[in-house]
């Protein structure tokens, strides 16, 4: 509980993201929620948590769900809020683009190679946390059509079951930097892995059913308003 990374490249990156999100939109009424991510993102970095992952794979799994599943979701409007050429990009080019990224960073060789340096680790943090905000702006910009964006929710949700279960359910443990370090907090390195599957199959997938449902809820009450379930052209 006491290793907390206070990296000072970490902490200025951090610093310099939150001056520029306050600063210019003190105004915005949204303005709460830019700082609500980067506080969400500053604890997954800074605090034990991000000490522990390298310790347990279940721990990496919650790091990896708190980037996906809270911090993305918050933080895209604000990254895509003037873009027009991802507008052209297909759904489900996105969501293919997500998938291989986690499917990609939890394969044991890859997931290894990935601990083994600093630049490698944010080789591995880097694109699953870009493609996951790419992915809810597919999920949830009203402007994107209702059918797509619940294709790509269903398929996220069906995507991450199968990881979870592929992990929950495999017979040996598959990730050699934990086949040493998950003893010290009382777990075999296949017990830490099954909780890790748990973890992704269940309240990891959570803010995509919630996504599902609330586009699910917008087109109805679209329809029943007489309003595309288009939404407003970009």
């Amino acid at each position: 509980m006491s290793d907390w990374n206070f990296n000072p490249y970490l902490l200025l990156a951090i610093g310099i993201t939150a001056a520029l999100t306050w600063l210019p939109a003190r105004r915005d009424k949204r303005v709460g929620q830019r700082l609500v991510a980067i506080a969400i993102f500053t604890v997954a970095f800074v605090s034990p948590l991000c000490a522990l992952s390298s310790a347990l794979f279940s721990a990496r799994a919650v790091h990896h769900i708190v980037l996906i599943s809270l911090v993305a979701p918050l933080v895209w409007p604000f990254v895509f809020s003037r873009e027009k050429a991802l507008g052209r990009v297909p759904p489900m080019v996105v969501f293919a683009l997500h998938t291989t990224m986690l499917w990609l960073w939890h394969l044991p060789l890859p997931y290894a190679w990935a601990l083994s340096g600093n630049a490698r680790y944010w080789l591995m943090e880097a694109p699953l946390f870009l493609s996951a905000m790419w992915l809810w702006k597919e999920m949830l910009d009203p402007r994107r059509p209702a059918g797509g964006a619940l294709v790509v929710c269903a398929a996220t949700l069906l995507h991450m079951t199968a990881l979870g279960a592929f992990l929950t359910f495999a017979s040996h443990p598959l990730f050699s930097p934990h086949f040493l370090t998950s003893q010290a907090y009382g777990l075999s390195p296949i017990e830490d892995q099954q909780l890790a599957g748990l973890l992704m199959w269940v309240p990891a997938s959570l803010p995509f059913a919630t996504a599902f449902l609330f586009r699910i809820a917008r087109a109805i009450t679209r329809s029943s308003a007489g309003v595309p379930a288009r939404g407003p052209a970009p």
